[in-house]
């Protein structure tokens, strides 16, 4: 790629990412379906069967999966400057918007409230992730097994079966099935990060709190980054284990407070990591736990980007990827109906996501505006109500 040509083409990544970043409210599902809509059929990056297999490696990989997304993305289109340009455009506008909610935290003592703001903006992010699904449902579930083996996870999921568990496991057993092998010793069990991370934050960790230090905000938060699988529940576990009670330098109500923070903002959920390093340290902190949190995900993507090719090549590891991407969508599909259960709560706001969805599959409007106006009709349904 020429001079001008690589310097387009990250400008391009920056403001698309950047965006995402302002907007992207709703959590990994969301962000997801916001870039597969943006780069698959608005700028047409990749096909829809590339960015389901990036998707499958990115669920294989511990830390945020749409940030990591954005840093595969990012690479395909620009190299390896555009994998951290990706990557530090899509969190720096919510690491911003987050610093800026725990500099009022520390001023006033309390979170801001986004009640309004959330009731119309939920509606909007299901009808997105909705029409996200469908169109990689079709892409996925071409086979009658195919069929089967989403309905299977999604059902498993909803029975409380570890994600990880089953990411892992339908990519193995998927491969065999679909290779017509059904004798395979069993080899050794996954571990269940979930199940391991619930017990340690259940453990009590006695004695005064440990000594500050900026360094170790930075060291807590880039071995969360380094091993954390699963949802902001299982991000919440981390950091209770590690701030509450190993350290002492949180109480639980500060904690919930951040987290809060991170999912009722726009942006990756992990920007809980600067509202925490904000309020023990500053703007200093802030910035080094923020940095702790995402730099292994760069790693990790930088690592596995290249196998994604290699395992198209292989029949056994090809099956294993389609395993593994209709997991994935099997997942998000349990997400997306437990989001449904809490934004859909009424007549209007399931008005409103059937209205979006309509306006996604009639006209193609972009979800970034239709973010917006679900913004503005939830603050409009506030105003009448008082």
């Amino acid at each position: 790629m020429k001079g001008s040509s690589r310097r387009a083409a990250l400008a391009e990544v920056a403001a698309l990412f950047a965006r995402l970043g302002v907007t992207g409210f709703g959590g990994p599902a969301a962000h997801i379906a916001m870039m597969r809509e943006e780069v698959v059929h608005r700028r047409r990056w990749v096909t829809d069967q590339r960015f389901l297999d990036l998707l499958g490696l990115t669920n294989l990989i511990p830390g945020p999966n749409s940030t990591e997304m954005a840093i595969h993305l990012g690479y395909l289109r620009a190299g390896w400057p555009g994998l951290i340009v990706a990557g530090a455009s899509f969190i720096l506008p919510a690491a911003l918007i987050v610093s800026a909610f725990a500099w009022a935290y520390v001023a006033y003592g309390a979170t801001p409230q986004a009640t309004w703001l959330l009731y119309g903006v939920k509606p909007v992010i299901i009808a997105v992730v909705v029409h996200a699904l469908a169109g990689m449902v079709r892409t996925a579930l071409r086979s009658p097994l195919a069929m089967a083996w989403g309905a299977l996870v999604l059902g498993l999921y909803w029975l409380g079966v570890n994600e990880i568990l089953l990411l892992f496991g339908a990519g193995l057993l998927f491969a065999v099935l679909r290779q017509g092998m059904f004798r395979v010793r069993p080899g050794p069990s996954l571990p269940a990060v979930v199940g391991t991370a619930a017990a340690a934050a259940a453990t009590t960790v006695a004695g005064n709190a440990a000594p500050f230090s900026l360094s170790l905000i930075f060291w807590v938060f880039l071995k969360v980054g380094s091993v954390l699988y699963g949802s902001g529940y299982v991000l919440l576990a981390f950091l209770r284990n590690d701030f509450v009670q190993r350290l002492g330098w949180l109480t639980d109500r500060q904690l919930l407070d951040a987290i809060s923070v991170g999912q009722f903002t726009p942006g990756p959920v992990f920007t809980t990591a600067t509202f925490i390093g904000y309020l023990l340290g500053r703007w200093p902190g802030a910035v080094l736990a923020t940095l702790g949190i995402f730099l292994p995900s760069f790693i990790f993507v930088a690592a596995v980007h290249p196998l994604g090719a290699r395992l198209r090549r292989s029949p056994w590891t090809s099956a294993a990827l389609d395993g593994v991407n209709i997991a994935a969508l099997g997942l998000m599909a349990g997400v997306t109906l437990q989001l449904a259960r809490s934004a859909l709560v009424d007549g209007f706001t399931s008005a409103l996501a059937l209205v979006s969805l309509a306006a996604l599959v009639r006209y193609r409007v972009n979800s970034a505006w239709l973010v917006l106006a679900g913004a503005s009709a939830g603050l409009a349904a506030e105003l009448l109500v008082a």
